[in-house]
């Protein structure tokens, strides 16, 4: 079983930057595959970062050149570095990992309990 917790989330101006946390531990944590979701009240969860075990990643085109996904396998912790942030980025943001990597499908085994990031103008 793995055990997920994201940090990091706040209110921020929009232009401004945050940095989430997804810290992770249970069996082989460090080899999951990890993704990054956000979700608005009334709306769909959707992907916004993925990362492979292996070290590829993708983005939303909605956050591509302002977001960046690492992983630091030997503190089993993902990170969501957000830049230029937008109002439309306002949302709970979910870390997610699993042993097949999925990109954007929602099919993750293990969810963290999310964090708010709300971008005013």
């Amino acid at each position: 079983q793995v055990q997920l917790q994201e940090s990091g989330g706040g209110s921020v101006l929009a232009g401004g930057s945050l940095t989430l946390s997804c810290a992770a531990s249970g069996d082989k944590a460090h080899r999951k595959h990890f993704a990054w979701f956000r979700q608005t009240p009334g709306s769909e969860r959707e992907g916004v970062a993925a990362i492979n075990y292996a070290g590829p990643t993708k983005y939303a085109d909605s956050v591509k050149d302002r977001f960046l996904i690492s992983r630091d396998n030997a503190r089993n912790t993902v990170f969501l570095e957000m830049n230029n942030l937008k109002p439309e980025d306002t949302g709970v943001y979910y870390c997610a990992a699993d042993m097949y990597y999925y990109a954007f499908n929602p099919r993750y085994t293990h969810w963290g309990p999310g964090t708010q990031v709300t971008v005013s103008s």
